[in-house]
């Protein structure tokens, strides 16, 4: 339906005192809002006072130790909007692949990550804290690679590689140079909650596929959230876009290996982390 628009069930979710509205540069209303994701930081991404200078003992001589310290990420994302721009909100896939990220340093570490349809950049920026380069990428409407670059800004304390923004459209075989330079480099790829309309999924899985092969076959990992209906024609409650995407991969004849990750790793984010969500590993065979 034109016009019609949709609200991340996260916001919904969320206590409305971590987000406030986003004054526009022209005086107009606007629709977007900057939200504070906090988390505490591991033990890994904890520097030691030892790193930081000498230890540290109280009056009695007993050694102080580090507190465990709270992070936040500041997010300006849309609050709602058509579903040609869901990629201006925040779902709830990205939030359980950021907490794989902070989880698995070491599967980013050192590397070059790629991130598909990132949207507001949420899981490029929790990678750029471990990877030495981020290529986080979108299709080029609404002002999406503009707010990415705009994010990393806003969390630049917690950036520690080469971070390249550029245009990667699923339905669009075209690609720039830049990407195409950065593609033979890649060593993981990431996405979150790009499986949710028929032509995304299929572009998503022909796109996926070509940087595969031009990377020369890399790890990847996909987050999403099965979105479960009823339908007469089955007379059952299905998740239609996912089976979808297995279809796509059919239809395409790929050769992938695909494995649900166990979700059994720390929640550092809070949102509700539903027995529909699933992390995919994808490797071609």
């Amino acid at each position: 339906m034109t016009g019609h628009k949709v609200t991340s069930e996260v916001l919904v979710e969320r206590d409305a005192d971590r987000s406030r509205k986003v004054d526009s540069t022209d005086g107009s209303s606007s629709n977007n809002a900057v939200s504070a994701f906090l988390f505490e930081y591991p033990a890994h991404m904890r520097k030691s006072r030892s790193e930081n200078g000498p230890l540290e003992y109280d009056e009695d001589g007993d050694l102080v130790l580090e507190r465990n310290k709270k992070g936040t990420i500041l997010i300006e994302h849309s609050i709602s909007t058509e579903l040609k721009l869901v990629g201006l909100q925040i779902w709830r896939g990205a939030l359980l692949l950021g907490d794989y990220i902070i989880s698995h340093p070491q599967v980013f570490r050192d590397k070059v990550v790629l991130e598909l349809g990132s949207g507001v950049g949420f899981d490029s920026i929790i990678a750029s804290a471990f990877a030495k380069e981020v290529v986080c990428t979108d299709v080029d409407i609404g002002g999406i690679l503009k707010l990415i670059e705009k994010n990393f800004e806003r969390n630049r304390q917690l950036v520690n590689a080469k971070v390249t923004v550029t245009e990667l459209n699923f339905l669009d075989p075209n690609w720039n140079a830049t990407l195409k330079t950065k593609i033979g480099k890649v060593d993981v790829i990431m996405a979150a909650d790009v499986i949710y309309d028929d032509k995304i999924t299929d572009g998503f899985v022909k796109s996926l596929a070509r940087l595969l092969d031009l990377s020369g076959g890399c790890q990847t990992y996909v987050a999403l959230e099965k979105r479960y209906v009823f339908t007469i024609s089955d007379l059952d409650s299905v998740a239609p876009m996912y089976e979808e995407f297995l279809r796509c991969i059919e239809r395409h004849k790929l050769n992938w290996s695909i494995q649900e990750v166990k979700l059994d790793f720390p929640q550092y984010f809070d949102y509700e982390r539903l027995s529909q969500m699933i992390l995919m590993k994808i490797e071609k065979c």
